[in-house]
């Protein structure tokens, strides 16, 4: 048998989970969070040791090497505690509690996430990486206060849970005033505070994507004409793109740079960062016309096509930033190599990249960037721009080629319906952007990947997808984005089968997940088990928050099925957070996109006869952020298609603020009349 290789084989040898495969081997103990798990710790009386991280994460590897695959401390950590492996992808709701207890204990957390915990599941200390020496001693504190001085870690964790319950409602306002525009401008401005000026994004290091930041941006800079702030998104598009945390050989993203100009990337590769950065530079593509935007989605769909996409058309999570043991070596180079791939073009090539001058990394390797453009290049080696395009285009080809005999890094590949909705979001875009109808397929097999293989009978969803079956009930951000997502597909399709499960999609969360006393959505099913606490996920991310994401859909169903109380739920979660929203606008901007929606017009506009879906294309190529496209060659239970059929006629009508315009049956006329 193959466990017979190895030394130590112990329970997560029977997950789905390659993070957790991946410590199936270790001396320590672990097991996987269930039941059977947690009774086990309450009938030894031991304490809990929650350790959580991700199949991508660099440092969790680290401390792996370091700590979990020693005999010595894995005797400690047997000895005194019942071992868990969390993959906080697989179980966002387990990390959504540790992390914020770490953040409570330590001020900061990030992965690998590691906290001790009662018997009972109440956390009581915990932290992120530690060194082997360092996590000895806190193995032997930990126990002894355990042993020693029960009662006080009892009195710490119900103080530590206590915060964690009051901490999703501290902000939350009791009942908002009237939004008005100058609520958004106030949010760019104390966005623009802390607005890197050179480098776009953030000011200072790590550097972060955040695209749900730079749409809320673009979506400001279109409603009002804006050109700085539209200015902001393009310079952070540029740089990013320009930078090592775009794969200028392979296309897609790393998860952040560790510098401030976007040169150095921590080296993993995420599907919910590429699929909504995709949707981010084919929406700003088509406000600003920039070429360099749609090749940067080109080579990140090819990336994502060669690398992350599964047989049945569903996507994979992610790529490991170690190969062969070692950060980024999959992704580095030497000039040496660089010159010997691209021969008599060496030159140009290294001068492109800024090899040995613009990124170098460690021990002589660089990560490529787009040190020069076209232009520079063409001047200084006296060549014309399509002949120095054509050499840099044969160059990648021949280095990704090379790059391909390496070994490769790991893949993460579990499905999960909320990234997967995420990247339904970022075909369509592309679609809409470049009417590439490839696309739009793929877009379509996916969504019917989940309606297929991810939706349970009765309306609900799973979270998780591996090895041909679909497990762990689905969470808020399963139910939000998957509704988003279909709102996008009916908008491309014009079938009605889209909206209408998105419809169902947000009416089993709201039977579900809604909380009737605060108005807003848990995280968790109130058919799920138990954990310590329900939590709520409020503020936005690098992922939008839950929560902002559902109220975003509840708004577009609202006009879509001209329903009241969808309006009133949304604009009555947008209030619960006005108090912070405006003051603290980087971790509200998905939020933002919604007070978009209801402090300027917002439009339905409705395409009505034999012409409809040709007049719908013409659409596609104006960015529009504050509507939705209705559009039907036949007749249609859809409330805003009632009484709109006039025989032999396709006409457009153009609703706002619960009235419609007088019909006309062009397009230019119709964006006239939403000026």
């Amino acid at each position: 048998m193959e466990e017979e290789k190895y030394k130590y084989t112990n329970n997560l040898i029977n997950e789905t989970s390659p993070y957790l495969l991946q410590h199936a081997h270790n001396p320590v103990d672990w097991h996987a969070w269930n039941e059977a798990t947690l009774a086990k710790a309450k009938d030894e009386n031991k304490m809990l040791l929650i350790s959580i991280g991700y199949a991508a994460c660099h440092w969790c590897h680290v401390m792996e090497q370091e700590s979990f695959e020693d005999e010595e401390v894995a005797k400690l950590m047997n000895d005194n505690f019942i071992c868990i492996k969390v993959d906080r992808e697989e179980r966002p709701d387990v990390d959504h509690i540790y992390m914020n207890a770490v953040q409570i204990i330590q001020g900061n957390g990030g992965w690998p996430l590691n906290c001790f915990a009662l018997p009972d599941g109440r956390p009581v200390y915990g932290g992120t990486y530690f060194r082997k020496e360092q996590w000895k001693s806190v193995l032997i504190q930990v126990s002894t206060f355990y042993k020693e001085r029960h009662d006080d870690l009892v009195a710490q964790a119900e103080q530590i849970t206590a915060g964690i319950g009051d901490n999703d409602l501290a902000f939350l306002a009791d009942s908002g005033t009237p939004f008005g525009r100058q609520d958004a401008v106030k949010m760019v401005n104390n966005f623009n505070s802390s607005f890197d000026q050179i480098y776009g994004g953030r000011k200072g290091a790590p550097k972060f994507p955040m695209p749900n930041n730079y749409l809320f941006l673009l979506h400001f800079a279109a409603l009002t004409g804006d050109k700085s702030v539209e200015e902001e998104v393009e310079l952070t598009l540029d740089k990013m793109s320009e930078g090592g945390i775009y794969d200028q050989i392979g296309g897609g993203f790393a998860r952040y740079s560790v510098d401030a100009k976007w040169h150095i990337p921590h080296f993993e590769k995420m599907l919910y960062d590429n699929a909504q950065l995709v949707s981010l530079y084919s929406l700003a593509y088509l406000l600003t016309k920039k070429i360099k935007y749609k090749l940067v989605v080109e080579e990140t769909l090819e990336f994502i096509k060669r690398e992350l996409i599964s047989p049945e058309g569903a996507f994979y999570s992610s790529l490991d930033a170690d190969s062969d043991g070692e950060e980024g070596k999959y992704y580095v180079w030497t000039k040496a190599e660089i010159e010997e791939v691209t021969g008599d073009d060496s030159e140009m090539i290294v001068d492109y990249f800024g090899v040995d001058r613009d990124a170098l990394w460690e021990n002589g390797k660089n990560v490529l960037v787009k040190a020069k453009s076209i232009s520079r290049l063409s001047k200084k080696y006296n060549n014309r721009e399509d002949e120095v395009e054509k050499t840099i285009l044969d160059a990648k080809k021949n280095l990704l080629k090379k790059r391909e005999e390496r070994i490769r890094p790991a893949l993460d590949d579990k499905i999960l319906a909320s990234w997967n909705a995420l990247m339904i979001r970022g075909y369509i875009d592309a679609f809409t952007a470049f009417g590439n109808k490839e696309y739009l397929e793929v877009a379509l097999k996916n969504a019917n990947f989940i309606l297929d293989r991810m939706k349970i009978s009765g309306g609900g969803l799973h979270h998780n997808y591996k090895n041909g079956k679909a497990t762990i009930p689905g969470f808020l951000e399963d139910y939000s984005l998957v509704s988003e997502a279909f709102i996008s597909l009916y908008q491309v399709t014009f079938d009605e089968k889209w909206l209408n499960e998105s419809k169902a999609s947000t009416g089993y969360a709201l039977a579900h997940f809604y909380d009737e006393k605060t108005g807003l959505f848990f995280f968790t099913s109130d058919e799920d088990a138990n954990l310590i606490t329900r939590k709520m996920e409020i503020t936005d991310n690098v992922i939008p928050s839950s929560n902002s994401t559902i109220a975003n859909s509840l708004f577009l169903l609202g006009e879509f099925f001209e329903s009241r109380s969808y309006f009133d739920i949304a604009e009555k979660m947008l209030a619960k957070v006005s108090e912070k929203m405006i003051s603290y606008p980087s971790s509200f901007l998905n939020w933002g996109i919604l007070l978009l929606k209801q402090v300027y017009p917002f439009y339905s506009v409705v395409i009505y006869g034999e012409k409809a879906f040709s007049l719908s294309d013409e659409f596609r190529y104006h960015y529009l952020p504050n509507s939705i496209l209705l559009s039907s060659k036949v007749k249609s239970e859809l409330p805003l298609f009632r009484d709109r059929s006039v025989e032999n006629k396709t006409l457009i009508y153009v609703c706002t603020d619960k009235g419609c315009k007088l019909p006309v049956d062009t397009v230019e006329d119709a964006l006239k009349q939403m000026e």
